[in-house]
């Protein structure tokens, strides 16, 4: 079965009830299903409902969680001994693996490159072949080439081998290398999992398809759910092409569609199907279906956008704004403000805590990880023991909670002091819920339910505004939702490079669109600092939606004066197809170029290089020897790219050397004489070069200039 949810349309209910119905009805047995998504929070979440509809022993995991509880348990019959450990974080394994190459990588850099080394591993690619799959992907990772990546990528697997520890990715090809090659491993877990249920199956990528593949074999009872306009992590690998070529996999399949939202206003999901609609046909899902939401809500106030001076104002402003709904009687845990980076929440948080509102930033430590929640548990279980009866469940919970610092009123106080009471006050709030619901129980019962919580990772709500990334935001709803900075170089995001990469970054504004129930307001400024230039326009996704927004939502909009914002009026005029975005063309072809790679060399990878090969061989020469007296690698010097942009483009002067991309600053100090030397026909080898300026990049060089 196939069901094709869109936003709102209580997929997860559909899909735990159908579980539920299968087990009640004996045509499964809880224990031989698996369910599998891809959060920790949503697979706490459906533990949580299976087992309110009376079925507990179905198993509902992560494709991490379940991948790592197998080879736990197979690796001593297939390998011997037991499983390495697992890596928490790549960052040091990365930076390590950096330095060992001579690249001095801060932490931006570090994450980057991480985050390709994970690219890479989900993509099935060795070092060996993820230079040539980079390229036809248009990889250009912390600037460096595809040539260079690969060499992180092979230290970075000999550094980890060293350490003995396995990442994350390695979990899940370890588990289908296992499977793959051992027949009575692979027999054996068939025979426990005979159902199979994948939620958000829009985010597979290659490797979790390969290992469901073979979890389920030949068979055909398996279930998946998914929204193609909601494909917003192909960065790390995900493609909707699973979801969408699922019935030519299995003729059988019987494709359902979820279309009727009863999350969102009509005005909410008449905005949302504006926005996706326009983006239907270009490049961002070839093939997929645009599930128009049905509203079955009531009416409520139109989407509003308002334009700001710059985003201190904005930042302000939503603040203000904010407040005022608190006020009325809109609880804070109720209030979201969404943003496309996380560079962006500083602002809102010194803004929300100027005007005493409680928040909490999503994405950082799990809640029952944290250490006052966890001393509150601890203090609770002590407690239990001598649990008499005698005292009132609520009033005991306090009582013991108060020895881990939570107080009747709340902090003045903000920043982590007032973090750690929101904390506290959470788990007294779910006491309080689980004694309402089970009226006889006592201290231990309470233990009880939040060790089942924490087990699923299923945490309580927490009061106070949240903040969070468009991204982290996915699955969760809140009834107001101020999505901010929706401005082009934000929504779509200036690094968005081609047709599909634009795409995405309108399926990521629908996701925030989608969040709200009932209030969504957006918001945009035209500077960046205030007193700035109002350098800005609205983001081009929202053109179309000027019947709705008003004619400000056009991306020819400006902002008009300082100072307060100007919220956009309804208008009636039709929007405009979204503005195309700039590319440069192949100088070879004509052809539009939409990758970093291509667009720094100026022709497809496809076109034959237009540069004289004697002077590219020069510079290459030139290259060798001055890495070669410096004993570092020759991409410290200029990588193969930057070099090709060069012979390329003949730059005549400093000025013209500067603007090809990966000559910086410091390179062009030291190698600009040179390099524009041996392009007007010097020797190579007698050009004078500083070999100690290379050995000082390698030390000294942002990655952005390797």
């Amino acid at each position: 079965m196939c069901v094709l949810a869109g936003a709102g349309t209580g997929k997860t209910r559909a899909i735990t009830h159908r579980i539920a119905y299968g087990v009640h009805s004996g045509a499964y047995q809880p224990q031989r299903v698996l369910a599998v998504t891809f959060t920790a929070r949503a697979a706490g979440e459906m533990r949580t409902r299976l087992r309110e509809l009376g079925v507990p022993g179905v198993q509902a995991r992560t494709f991490h969680s379940a991948a790592l509880r197998q080879l736990h348990y197979f690796w001593p019959q297939a390998i011997g001994g037991g499983a390495p450990e697992v890596l928490p974080h790549k960052a040091s394994v990365v930076a390590e693996a950096g330095s060992r190459l001579r690249l001095q990588l801060d932490r931006v850099a570090v994450r980057d490159l991480a985050a390709e080394v994970e690219w890479a591993k989900v993509s099935m690619l060795t070092p060996e072949t993820y230079a040539v799959a980079a390229r036809r992907a248009g990889r250009d990772p912390a600037g460096l080439d595809a040539t260079a990546m690969a060499r992180v990528l092979q230290t970075y697997e000999e550094v980890k081998a060293e350490r003995g520890v396995i990442d994350f990715e390695d979990v899940l090809l370890l588990t289908v290398g296992i499977l793959a090659e051992r027949e009575d491993i692979t027999r054996a877990v068939r025979s426990q999992y005979r159902h199979f249920v994948v939620d958000e199956y829009q985010d597979v990528n290659v490797l979790q398809q390969r290992l469901l593949d073979l979890w389920v074999g030949e068979r055909d009872d398996v279930c998946v759910v998914g929204d193609a306009a909601q494909t917003i992590y192909s960065f790390t690998g995900a493609s909707p092409r699973h979801l969408l070529e699922f019935p030519r996999r299995y003729p059988t399949t019987q494709v359902i569609q979820l279309v009727r939202n009863y999350r969102s206003t009509p005005q909410i999901v008449s905005l949302a199907n504006l926005l996706v609609r326009a983006g239907h046909g270009q490049a961002g899902t070839p093939g997929a279906e645009v599930l128009q939401l049905r509203a079955q809500g009531q009416d409520g106030p139109t989407p509003s956008l308002t334009a700001y001076s710059d985003d201190t104002a904005e930042a302000t402003g939503v603040a203000k704004a904010i407040k005022d709904l608190v006020t009325r009687g809109t609880p804070a845990s109720q209030i979201a403000v969404l943003f496309r980076t996380n560079a962006q929440s500083e602002a809102y948080e010194s803004a929300l805590a100027d005007a005493d509102v409680a928040y909490l930033v999503r994405g950082g430590e799990r809640f029952f990880a944290r250490k006052e929640v966890r001393g509150a548990i601890l203090l609770m279980r002590g407690a239990a023991r001598a649990d008499d009866g005698t005292k009132p469940l609520g009033e005991l919970v306090r009582d013991v909670i108060a020895g881990a610092g939570w107080t009747q009123r709340a902090p003045t106080a903000g920043g982590a002091t007032r973090d750690r009471w929101e904390s506290l006050q959470a788990v007294v709030g779910l006491a309080d819920d689980f004694v309402a619901v089970n009226p006889p129980a006592r201290l231990t019962d309470v233990v009880s339910e939040l060790d089942e919580r924490a087990a699923a990772q299923h945490a309580p709500t927490v009061e106070g505004v949240t903040l969070a990334s468009l991204h982290a935001a996915k699955g969760l709803e809140w009834d107001a939702v101020f999505l901010v900075g929706c401005s082009d170089g934000l929504i779509p995001i200036s690094m968005a490079e081609g047709p599909a990469a634009i795409e995405e970054e309108r399926r990521l504004m629908y996701v925030g669109l989608t969040r709200a129930r009932r209030e969504l307001r957006l918001s945009w400024s035209g500077a960046r600092n205030p007193g700035g230039r109002a350098s800005r326009r609205p983001s081009r996704f929202l053109d179309g939606a000027a019947s709705i927004l008003g004619e400000g939502a056009r991306s020819s909009a400006r902002v008009k004066g300082a100072g307060a914002g100007r919220t956009a009026g309804r208008s009636a005029t039709a929007g405009r197809l979204p503005k195309a975005a700039k590319r440069s063309t192949c100088r070879g072809c004509g052809q539009d170029l939409v990758t970093a790679a291509t667009r720094k060399v100026g022709r497809c990878q496809d076109c034959p290089p237009t540069y004289d090969e004697a002077t590219f061989e020069a510079l290459r020469a030139w290259r060798l020897a001055v890495a070669g007296e410096a004993k570092v690698p020759a991409y410290v010097v200029f990588t193969d790219a930057t070099l090709t942009a060069i012979a390329e483009n003949r730059p005549a002067s400093h000025g013209e050397l500067a603007g090809i991309s990966g000559v910086g600053a410091r390179k062009l100090e030291r190698y600009g004489a040179d390099v524009l030397a041996i392009l007007g026909g010097a020797d190579p080898l007698e050009t004078t070069a500083n070999p100690s300026a290379a050995t000082d990049l390698a030390n000294d060089s942002p990655p952005s200039s390797l």
